[in-house]
């Protein structure tokens, strides 16, 4: 793994070979919210870049809004009065909220922005634009003199003949606003226009420009031609057998005569496959179903964990995440590797340092606190940010700006929300919950000296907390020997009150100690229960003041002296 080459730069390094300046694009349809599918293409072209500009490539990179297309039905966030708008351009109809431009302002615009926090920020062509400007006039005009060709090359990959009254462009109703329920009846290429009746009823001639568009499965390498693409990621659902992939390369060489983009096939991270189920419900769109929206990762994931879970896999992989169950476990190595990678060690390979390249935003705030630790701090200080700053300060954590803090704050608050399992959540009792009642007298004389241990102690870390409680097990410690004592005066307390008169020395009493017993004997003295997070984090959360007290009333509780 270690003298692997990343996946970016072996594309950018055979794509150099062909040429020096390159245009690598990604698209959204701005039907609903952007999803992690789309994501992934964004963040593979992205990289795709970065590896182009590593090398000395000129690079362009560009993001094509789809603005242009029809609303395909009415989506379950819409209104039912949406359906008058369904087969009209989603850029010419009215923004849900009232508060944009039209309805495909009302998503391509938090689309956009989080693309930007996950530092994606290509130049956006909107379709709409493109066509009124007539950008997409010359590539019309060839689809409609050459509208046999085409029909033969679809038929042949599909192996259904098209319609007599097919055409591959699509004109706007001037009477109903619809672009599907037309049809092409001439075409003037003087005076560039095209004639048409519309189901509605309605018959009239429009211009080539900004009058229609092109068809799906046209338009995609007609806009390749345009704008002069040379490598784009898309979609495993495009790449079927005599699908639209198939379709573009020959229509792009046969109508016309050029060469189709350097394909990036992404694997679409599917709900279903991934187990990325439950999810709150999102105003989304999308051909796939049950499509995730990207703002629910976001609102769990520092930004540039999320491009680091992307980067890491071959784009033609599936990526098994589940923010329930794997989230802990990822932020876990991906914090490893950036520390490795800071100089903290010096463990991490090439490949791994290239990942996280990649992977890394500029200017955006970054806290150095482990997720983990701070979902532990986040409900030790129950939600409070003062409180959370504070114990961040005494566990040895520094920031640039309170910023950082809250931004991870915020994550962590929100996986706990949406998505953290059972057994990560936990809290802190204000009084020695009535469980402790079931403590073995070994556990309490391990509570007893634990207490009275860390109360000669001026400070210490999780780490030292952790160890401390092992060190419980080792014949001749500290802790080992006191928890010894502490059982010697309970033995001796119970031979005296039966009037028995019997001394005993600690050094004889052969402690048989499981460290889990210790472990238990601390969360349910705190939380009331059997188990909790990582214990050195969990103590190195609290004033020492606190836990001193807690351990000395919870070793000699009873329910009668609550």
């Amino acid at each position: 793994m270690a003298d692997a080459v990343h996946w970016a730069d072996v594309i950018a390094e055979n794509m150099l070979k062909e040429n020096s300046k390159h245009l690598v694009a990604t698209g959204i349809t701005p039907s609903g919210g952007i999803n992690i599918s789309n994501v992934r293409e964004a963040v593979t072209a992205d990289a795709l870049c970065r590896a182009l500009l590593d090398r000395g490539g000129d690079v362009d990179f560009i993001c094509i809004a789809d603005n242009f297309d029809p609303l395909h039905k009415v989506y379950p966030f819409l209104p039912e009065n949406y359906v008058e708008h369904v087969g009209k351009p989603i850029s010419e109809i009215l923004c849900p909220c009232g508060g944009c431009a039209n309805y495909a302002e009302h998503f391509l615009k938090p689309s956009l922005e989080a693309l930007n926090r996950i530092g994606i920020n290509p130049r956006v062509f909107r379709t709409d634009e493109m066509y009124r400007a007539g950008r997409y006039n010359e590539v019309i005009e060839t689809a409609l003199t050459n509208r046999d060709s085409i029909a033969k090359i679809l038929e042949g990959l599909s192996g259904t003949a098209t319609e007599s009254d097919w055409s591959p462009f699509n004109p706007r109703c001037d009477e109903c606003g619809m672009i599907t329920k037309t049809k092409v009846t001439g075409f003037n290429p003087e005076a560039k226009t095209v004639d048409y009746t519309c189901a509605c009823g309605h018959s009239g001639t429009v211009p080539l420009a900004g009058g229609g568009k092109l068809t799906r499965l046209v338009e995609w390498p007609a806009r390749w031609a345009v704008l002069g693409i040379t490598i784009e990621p898309f979609g495993k659902d495009r790449t079927l057998k005599g699908g639209s992939h198939d379709a573009g390369k020959r229509i792009a060489k046969e109508i016309y005569r050029r060469k189709a983009p350097y394909p990036v096939v992404c694997e679409q991270m599917m709900p279903g496959k991934l187990g990325i189920v439950n999810l709150p419900t999102k105003p989304i769109a999308s051909s796939a179903e049950a499509a995730v929206p990207v703002s629910n990762l976001l609102a769990v994931m520092p930004p540039e964990s999320l491009r680091y879970l992307i980067i890491r896999t071959k784009p033609e992989k599936q990526i098994h995440f589940d923010p329930r169950k794997s989230l802990l476990t990822f932020m876990d190595e991906y914090e490893l590797i950036r520390a490795q990678l800071k100089g903290k060690s010096h463990s991490a390979g090439a490949f791994e340092r290239r990942i996280c390249e990649l992977s890394r935003l500029t200017g955006v705030c970054q806290s150095e606190i482990p997720f983990k630790q701070m979902a532990t701090i986040y409900q030790v200080a129950r939600g409070d940010f003062d409180q959370i700053l504070t114990i961040v300060r005494r566990s040895g954590f520094s920031w640039e700006n309170e910023e950082c803090v809250k931004n991870l704050t915020d994550n962590v608050s929100s996986w706990l929300e949406l998505y953290a399992p059972p057994f990560t959540k936990f809290n802190v009792k204000e009084k020695v919950p009535v469980q402790a009642a079931t403590l073995s007298e070994l556990q309490k004389a391990f509570l007893s000296a634990f207490a009275a241990l860390i109360k000669t102690r001026e400070k210490l870390s999780g780490e030292e907390y952790h160890m401390l409680i092992y060190s419980a097990n080792k014949d001749g410690s500290e802790l080992n020997r006191m928890i010894a004592e502490k059982i010697n005066t309970q033995v001796t307390t119970q031979i005296n009150s039966r009037d028995i008169d019997l001394q005993i020395d600690s050094r004889d009493i052969d402690l048989q100690i499981d460290p889990r017993d210790l472990f238990k004997s601390i969360y349910i003295s705190m939380l009331g229960q059997s188990s909790g997070p990582r214990a050195g984090c969990f103590l190195s959360s609290f004033e020492k003041e606190f836990l001193v007290k807690r351990f000395e009333e919870a070793s000699t509780f009873s329910p009668g002296k609550r």
